[in-house]
């Protein structure tokens, strides 16, 4: 496992399509962004099965996002 330090606005890339951004850091809470393909599922890994498939229940709906998503829609304000 590699593990790197980051600030707010720095950036991580994997490969030549991946991007990841520290979006915020309050207390123990790091908000990070993903730019990715849309070939690339993104989700968060407590919401999958032992498989590695995503679960798609109702409260796992918003586990898997893309910007290109039609639905995809970037919060406004600090919740």
């Amino acid at each position: 496992m590699l593990v790197l330090s980051r600030k707010v606005n720095e950036q991580i890339v994997i490969g030549d399509n991946i991007r990841i951004t520290v979006i915020s850091i309050r207390g123990n809470q790091v908000r990070i962004g993903f730019e990715a393909p849309l070939s690339v599922p993104i989700f968060r890994n407590e919401l999958r099965h032992e498989d590695g498939h995503p679960v798609l229940t109702a409260g796992a709906a918003t586990a898997i996002l893309h910007p290109a998503d039609p639905s995809y829609q970037i919060a406004t304000s600090e919740g």
